[in-house]
């Protein structure tokens, strides 16, 4: 597939990170941030789509406190097509808002979606996905990407694909329901059945399409926007602030895309895929043996130590003793966390908001 003068892709890079604390922080997320490689993961996500859509057909929605980061490290990206949020109004509302505005630029426009945090690994394999998804799209479908599911996750939402369902396959199928995040005995018969797939929040859609399903699903948000002049207008910012607090606070899955009849899927093979989810998954993205440290320091001692990661950057660190530990430190804080349960580091992030503690946040 050449590239085509109709093909878009949407950046959604509004999140905060909260499990990367205390290196993720509202000015400097987890999206601008790497964790593999010297680019970030937003403009690692950037790089993979250059080879479908060159980057003035990017568009991002971020946040006022990223917005200024985001344009230093994309400068290939038009600075106006990198979107602040006024206020944060979930996914839904922000995919609507571009597809309204590349609706307007150009009625043949097709959209994909992107996360701004993910790994893939294998990018030429990916795009040999990406490709058909997007050539569905064109043609009027609904069209998202399931990840083949490698164990029995209860913190991704499902795809459920047809009977006989292959993995790699580039024909999309027609998707048979979502479930949203389900318990561990129901994800384990989802693995079993082979027919599921996880939802890794990629979608592609004609924006003329997406907007029709906005109108019928989420009226109330759709009128909202409605209310907003042209972008090229000197008022659209300011129309922007007073309307898009208004929209509906809904992820486009559950305002969209689960009320839909007109979804397919490609059931993806493997192209290293990782979501980035916590410290403990960029230890597993990192480590090359069953009970090997992560050492991104420059001065490490460790003594009857494994299954560690330690960030720091200004001082030696000793371990002695210890297993699956995440150590990260930076100039005003240090986390110390048993691996297994980085995900509750968001926690720590709450008891900080609580607390007031805003230089930490």
């Amino acid at each position: 597939m050449a590239k085509s003068d109709h093909y878009y892709a949407l950046i959604l890079a509004g999140g905060r990170g909260t499990r990367f604390w205390p290196l993720s922080r509202k000015r400097s997320a987890k999206q601008v941030l790497s964790f593999s490689g010297e680019r970030t993961l937003i403009q690692q996500t950037v790089d993979r789509l250059l080879p479908v859509l060159g980057p003035e057909r990017i568009w991002i929605i971020t946040n006022d406190f990223l917005r200024d980061t985001i344009i230093r490290q994309l400068p290939e990206v038009p600075k106006a097509q990198i979107i602040a949020e006024p206020a944060q109004r979930n996914t839904a509302a922000a995919i609507a808002l571009v597809a309204q505005l590349l609706q307007q630029r150009d009625p043949d426009a097709v959209m994909g979606v992107f996360p701004a945090d993910h790994i893939i690994e294998k990018p030429a394999r990916y795009l040999r996905l990406v490709r058909p998804a997007f050539d569905a799209a064109r043609k009027g479908r609904i069209c998202v990407l399931g990840i083949q599911p490698r164990w029995a996750e209860t913190g991704y939402g499902y795809i459920e694909f047809p009977f006989g369902v292959t993995s790699g396959g580039t024909e999309p199928l027609k998707v048979q329901r979502f479930t949203e995040k389900p318990n561990l005995e129901t994800a384990k018969a989802f693995v079993a059945a082979g027919t599921y797939y996880w939802n890794a929040g990629m979608f592609f859609w004609r924006a003329s399409v997406f907007m029709d399903e906005m109108r019928q699903h989420m009226p109330a948000t759709a009128e909202t926007l409605a209310k907003l002049p042209a972008f090229e207008s000197r008022t659209f910012k300011k129309k922007l602030a007073d309307h898009f607090p208004a929209c509906e606070n809904v992820s486009v899955d559950v305002g969209i895309i689960e009320k839909s009849d007109n979804v397919y899927g490609i059931a993806c093979d493997e192209f290293g895929w990782n979501d980035v989810g916590s410290w403990n998954a960029v230890y597993e993205l990192l480590a090359r043996g069953v009970h090997t440290n992560v050492l991104r320091s420059a001065d490490v001692l460790t003594v009857g130590s494994e299954g560690c990661y330690v960030d720091v950057p200004k001082k030696l660190v000793a371990l002695v003793g210890v297993r699956d530990l995440v150590v990260v430190e930076t100039d005003d804080a240090l986390l110390i966390v048993d691996r297994h349960r980085a995900q509750n580091v968001s926690d720590i992030v709450k008891a900080l908001e609580r607390a007031k503690r805003e230089e930490l946040l």
